[in-house]
């Protein structure tokens, strides 16, 4: 089912919802130049649906959400926006936050605390943005690509963001999916592209705060956020537990969708 939510300045950010509504929520959040659509496997598993109410959301300026002109460096905007949709949700929700999608989790503790959290698992993400943070260090497919990525001219963009998606995965993703992945990015405007990443913002304090179970994920071959990054939040969130996929790159949900969906499970049932 695709419906949508009010965030922050009145923003439409579309949603897709798959299982019971009673069911505890799964809230999940993309990444960078991503859409709700990198959850399909997720979107589809029986395993999870039957048991969890699963939300996946489009972040502002991508998939079907609106794409205001600004508030894309604003921590406030990010976490009234996840506010937003966690209060569709339901209480109690375990938020799954991919690559960008780490930042935007913590921008919500920052604001609003973890009052609406079950438990958190961060895959691939970072928790903070600037130059020398250690959550947010990106790895050698990003530096490389990053400067094309954020072009105007489509001879420029395209073939990086193609190589980018192309890349960043170790495994073989069905083409449907790994098609759709490019055509997310594609679809999100240069300038949201770019002013994502006009950010200067640290959140050791705000990992230390946490007090709600949490899983970090992360490939051992990430090429585009540093495997550095997970370590590094896995020492500051009190009691959290790391989860490395052996070889694995940015994506395990697409690239091990059955491990990984079977981690999740039992995480969200732990918790």
């Amino acid at each position: 089912m695709r419906t949508e939510v009010v965030g922050h300045g009145g923003t439409r950010l579309g949603l897709r919802v798959e299982g019971a509504e009673n069911s505890r929520p799964i809230v999940f959040v993309h990444g960078w130049a991503q859409s709700s659509g990198a959850w399909a496997a997720q979107l589809a598993d029986p395993a999870l649906t039957e048991r969890f109410r699963l939300v996946a959301m489009d972040l502002r300026g991508h998939g079907a959400s609106d794409v205001p002109a600004a508030g894309y460096d604003d921590p406030v905007v990010w976490a009234d926006d996840l506010a937003a949709v966690l209060d569709f949700a339901g209480p109690g929700a375990v938020v799954v936050a991919w690559s960008y999608g780490g930042l935007v989790l913590a921008d919500h503790i920052r604001v609003h605390g973890t009052a609406r959290l079950r438990g958190i698992v961060l895959v691939g993400a970072i928790t903070e943005i600037g130059r020398d943070r250690p959550g947010g260090r990106v790895g050698p497919l990003m530096r490389e690509h990053m400067r094309a990525m954020l072009s105007d001219d489509p001879d420029i963009a395209v073939p990086a963001l193609t190589a980018f998606c192309r890349d960043m995965v170790t495994r073989p993703i069905a083409g449907t999916q790994a098609q759709a992945l490019l055509g997310a990015g594609l679809s999100v405007p240069p300038a949201v592209r770019a002013a994502l990443f006009r950010r200067d913002v640290g959140s050791e304090d705000v990992l230390a705060a946490i007090d709600k179970p949490a899983l970090v994920v992360h490939g051992s071959h990430d090429r585009v956020i540093d495997p550095s990054t997970a370590e590094h939040t896995i020492g500051k969130i009190p009691g959290a537990t790391g989860r490395w996929f052996l070889d694995g790159g940015h994506a395990p949900f697409a690239e091990t969708a059955e491990e990984f969906d079977a981690v999740l499970r039992q995480f969200a049932e732990e918790c």
